[in-house]
């Protein structure tokens, strides 16, 4: 019988070694072509190896939490024709039912990406127990989230009902960190100890904004197919003053500065797998409903754990919106090699003088983190400014003055 060998896949430069997240299938397991065999997990995404043909898993070379390279072996599959045989529930145990609604629950173990599918694992739970909310039934993290806080609420009321449960509910967790986490917490201390990062704040009125989202909101929904969100507004402002301010699109390399011509931005997304930037290239040569839909994809692959090395590699300059967590302020750290983030926080009703008249208007503080080692005071405030003057009179966005 032949046998063909499951291989690790090729690793871009910037990455030299991968980590054995999870095997999908044992050994003496039957797999069909193209079902997922086994997750690798780098520093900045997740990828999934999937068998080649029909057949059953022979060997696993490499356990999970093996460090692997690019085209290293990760075991072999013995191919031949498949024979699935569907047992019946009654004899099948707790954990066999659990694996046949992992493997063939159309409406369930179809719908799970491998951010999701991870969660489900995690927490021990059975995806065919969990509505998914998504389309055509797909189990979002949301769902997910939802079931673990539902039996966490059952849990507290559990111990409140008898206290003794209490005592027995004292344990402790010890979990590996992720890669991505091990990476985040490296390039943070990187960025604290080879930078001179300081910050400066400044506050925008969002009410121009809000006036002109409430009253083309759904005129753009129905010619764009997308919602107008507040993001595209950000980034054609930040995209303006980058182009007066060129030397916040510049970083070091070494004794060097490098200038930028191209306007590519990070967006800070949050996933289950920790905070990641995929990047919006070109926004310069997007229109708003373009940046909207690119960020929508965006969000919903990180969401979905099938974001690619190549939507997370490059940026020039990095936008973090902790509002939508309720953040008021915050100093962002910035994301190397770049010399520059923006952090956009929770739009509150606050009272201000306008026109020497006290009224309530929906601000916003907006947070510049720069490197001081390249742009100056002078230059970080200017460009924070300009934002603020460009989200405060949103026709000048337009008219590009």
């Amino acid at each position: 019988m032949s046998k063909f060998d499951i291989l690790t896949p090729v690793l871009p430069e910037s990455v030299a070694d991968a980590t054995v997240v999870k095997w999908h299938k044992s050994v003496g397991d039957a797999v069909t072509r193209d079902e997922i065999l086994v997750e690798i997990e780098t520093d900045k995404v997740v990828l999934e190896v999937p068998a080649l043909d029909n057949g059953v898993l022979d060997s696993i070379v490499q356990e999970e939490g093996s460090t692997v390279i690019s085209h290293q072996l990760l075991g072999t599959v013995a191919v031949g024709e498949v024979v699935v045989t569907k047992q019946a529930d009654s004899e099948s145990t707790p954990a066999e039912r659990k694996g046949a609604a992992l493997t063939h629950n159309d409406n369930h173990a179809d719908a799970l990406g491998p951010a999701v599918r991870r969660l489900v694992n995690e927490h021990d739970l059975n995806p065919a127990e969990i509505q998914g909310s998504g389309v055509g039934g797909r189990i979002t993290r949301t769902d997910v989230e939802r079931v673990v806080a539902e039996k966490a609420q059952e849990g507290v009321q559990s111990a409140v009902e008898n206290p003794s449960v209490l005592s027995a509910n004292r344990a402790e967790q010890r979990v590996p960190m992720t890669r991505l986490r091990k990476r985040v917490a490296e390039r943070l201390l990187e960025v604290k100890n080879t930078t001179a990062m300081l910050t400066t704040f400044n506050e925008v009125d969002m009410q121009p904004i809000m006036q002109l989202r409430k009253k083309y909101a759904e005129k753009f929904e129905k010619s764009h197919d997308v919602r107008l969100g507040f993001m595209s507004f950000y980034v054609k402002a930040v995209v303006e003053a980058l182009k007066r301010y060129p030397v916040i699109n510049a970083s070091i390399d070494g004794d060097d500065i490098v200038y930028h011509n191209y306007f590519d931005i990070s967006i800070a997304v949050s996933t289950p797998r920790g905070l990641v930037t995929p990047v919006l290239r070109d926004c310069d040569r997007m229109s708003m409903a373009e940046i909207e839909k690119q960020i929508k994809l965006l969000a919903e692959k990180g969401r979905d754990g099938k974001l690619t090395i190549e939507d997370l590699t490059g940026g020039n300059f990095t936008i973090t919106n902790g509002g939508v967590f309720g953040s008021l302020m915050s100093t962002p750290i910035i994301n190397p090699p770049q010399s520059a983030i923006l952090g956009m926080h929770a739009i509150k009703d606050r009272p201000v003088a306008v026109d020497e008249q006290v009224v309530i208007r929906p601000m916003m503080y907006l947070a510049l983190s720069y490197d001081h080692r390249l742009i100056d005071g002078k230059d970080s405030v200017g460009f924070l400014v300009t934002i603020k003057e460009l989200l405060e009179d949103p026709t000048r966005l337009l008219l590009e003055i």
